[in-house]
């Protein structure tokens, strides 16, 4: 079906699924900018909320990733509450844990409801970028993460791809273990130095370490394209 001419039954239910797919991407503009959602999504309304999760919080705050990066939360938004308030490590897996749920749901929506349409608007010349993303999804999907795409807009629009679920996942999965780490390690160890109120601490070498591999972290596209290029 994919890169072919469709039978007009089938491409009509092609156009209807990308229908519901643009309205399901307008939709979760609008709920999380204009609606009272948006109030939930803060610093402050997701801390309380947490803490009074209990034991319960590590995967209530998975949950919220995951709908989050369906809903185009930004998601240093949501990484930056996770290292606050569980800290760099357990923050990181969390982060971790929950963009790979959201990177993957999302993927599906776009696979599901926009695919076949994308296809059908795919002719020759489109139709070698798109043989050589199935090809080579691990590699592309993979140095995409590694220069910082957008991450929402990447998760679905690789489902419109014919990449390989299995090359996107993993791909993903290397590609933001860095940028993830870094920023959470760096937000995490400065609320734990807030927190304990020993300001002598911001001279401390972890506190240190993070800032340099935070400002490393702005230099690693250039070096992930310069790489590539040689």
């Amino acid at each position: 079906m994919e890169g072919v001419v469709q039978p007009s039954s089938s491409r009509k239910g092609a156009i209807i699924k990308a229908s519901i797919f643009l309205a399901f991407i307008v939709g979760a503009i609008y709920i999380v900018r204009f609606t009272p959602v948006r109030g939930f999504f803060t610093p402050e309304v997701l801390g309380r909320s947490l803490e009074s999760a209990g034991i319960w919080a590590p995967l209530i705050y998975i949950l919220i990733y995951t709908v989050g990066v369906c809903l185009f939360v930004p998601g240093t938004v949501l990484t930056a509450i996770g290292a606050a308030i569980f800290g760099p490590y357990r923050g990181f897996l969390y982060v971790w844990l929950g963009a790979m749920a959201g990177s993957s749901i999302a993927f599906f929506i776009g696979r599901t409801l926009g695919r076949d349409f994308a296809a059908s608007l795919i002719g020759d010349r489109l139709k070698k970028y798109d043989d050589a993303i199935a090809r080579n999804g691990f590699a592309t999907v993979l140095y995409l993460r590694l220069i910082y795409f957008p991450f929402t807009p990447l998760n679905f629009g690789m489902g419109l791809t014919r990449v390989r679920f299995l090359d996107y996942f993993f791909g993903t999965a290397l590609g933001i273990v860095v940028g993830t780490f870094i920023f959470t390690f760096f937000i995490g160890t400065l609320k734990e130095v807030l927190a304990s109120g020993d300001w002598s601490q911001l001279l401390s070498v972890k506190v240190l370490f993070s800032l340099v591999l935070f400002v490393f972290s702005f230099f690693i596209p250039k070096l992930v394209k310069k790489f590539k290029e040689n």
